[in-house]
């Protein structure tokens, strides 16, 4: 079965982290042996790279093609101008990516089927690809494509559109499924298949070995928040909860627009010296900030399946989450952590106290995680690709 993925959440020698989790379920799809595929990860046009342009450079420095742990990805320009891009995207996404897909064909990479993932705009553009190259397609909701991206009237058309004419929806979680049958959307034709973790990549290292290796000291208590560093993660939260939570320090590890914001926040609370700005970290090395930490947080106000609270448990280190879409579903018992009710400062410390008063022992939290691996995934999709390409096969038998 040849699969062409689309998406523009994929990730690039550029921007190494950038949609990994889309790369890891494509390359555990491989590993059955049944599937190859081929990636177009489309990317804004911009003509500078100057790095003072931020993301926009790292779009003008992205290569046109690579190869990726032996995956073949090509990154097309898309034009997506200012203030009207978010209504167009779909339609300069698809265009943009057109002459690409067909030159795959035109070289024998006839797919079977477009594998698209995030619904607006890359689930959208891969429907309007699907009807001019007369496919079926398949399109995963990962998030805020589903819980924020609806709120936006001609946006939620499309969305109902592209699940309609879909041969199959996949949700990373099931709240976001129920999102998409309450917009309109044909509930036979939804499923859902959640991330799995890696169990190699995220293993439990001794927390002191960790910590004399990050250059941590041996008997401070560390919460670790690992992500984005913009509104929507709730760093913020984590910052002021520090106000209650007397001795515990916070290390955050990630990069973005609001890093400055919250640095000034912990000046103005005078918690410099507890709040551990780290920066970026390669995958492969997450485990030890995982392993170092006595717990791992994410304030999140939208999520669908948050990869990074199964990393941490992966690591023998449960989690603080905000009770919110698909995190109810991968935070289920105490092994795995605390949920709080509410996204507020109060509450994290209150959970932070639950947890103390019944922290779980390291190895029944990786045990937790262990349910969790991406063989399920794999099958379940292997299962819809089949039935699409088989149900194509009869119609044009």
């Amino acid at each position: 079965m040849k699969v062409l993925l689309f998406s523009t959440l994929y990730p690039s020698s550029v921007r190494p982290i950038h949609g990994i989790f889309v790369e890891t379920r494509l390359r555990e799809l491989i590993k059955s042996g049944q599937v190859k595929a081929k990636v177009v990860a489309p990317v804004p046009w911009f003509p500078l790279r100057s790095p003072r342009f931020g993301d926009y450079a790292k779009f003008a420095a992205t290569p046109g093609a690579e190869a990726r742990n032996g995956l073949d990805v090509h990154h097309p320009r898309y034009f997506l101008p200012p203030k009207v891009g978010m209504n167009i995207a779909p339609y300069t996404l698809a265009l943009g990516a057109l002459p690409t897909v067909k030159k795959l064909i035109a070289e024998g990479f006839d797919f079977d089927l477009i594998d698209a993932h995030y619904y607006y705009p890359d689930g959208v553009a891969a429907m309007l690809l699907a009807r001019w190259l007369g496919k079926p397609f398949v399109v995963t909701a990962r998030g805020t494509d589903l819980n924020l991206i609806p709120e936006h009237a001609w946006p939620r058309s499309l969305i109902v559109r592209t699940a309609d004419a879909a041969q199959a929806s996949i949700g990373v979680c099931r709240a976001l499924m129920d999102r998409l049958g309450e917009l309109g959307a044909d509930t036979s034709k939804l499923h859902t298949l959640s991330n799995g973790v890696d169990l190699v990549r995220f293993r439990p290292e001794d927390k002191q070995q960790a910590r004399a290796r990050l250059g941590l000291r041996a008997e401070a208590t560390y919460m670790v928040a690992v992500g984005h560093l913009i509104e929507r993660k709730g760093q913020y939260i984590a910052i002021d909860a520090l106000t209650r939570m007397p001795g515990v320090e916070l290390l955050l590890v990630g990069d973005g627009e609001d890093r400055q914001k919250l640095m000034q926040q912990a000046q103005r609370l005078q918690l410099a010296d507890r709040v551990h700005f780290i920066g970026v970290q390669p995958q492969d090395d997450l485990r030890w900030w995982y392993s170092a930490a006595d717990v791992s947080l994410l304030c999140s106000s939208r999520e669908g399946w948050a990869n990074v609270l199964l990393e941490s448990m992966a690591c023998g280190t449960p989690v603080i989450a905000t009770s919110i879409w698909g995190t109810p579903e991968v935070v289920s018992c105490p092994e795995a952590g605390v949920l709080m009710p509410e996204r507020s400062a109060a509450d994290l410390a209150q959970a932070w106290g639950r947890l103390c008063a019944q922290m779980p022992a390291k190895a029944d939290t990786r045990r937790y995680a262990e349910r969790f691996s991406w063989d399920a995934t794999t099958q379940g999709q292997l299962a819809i690709f089949r039935r699409l390409v088989a149900d194509r096969g009869a119609r044009h038998g």
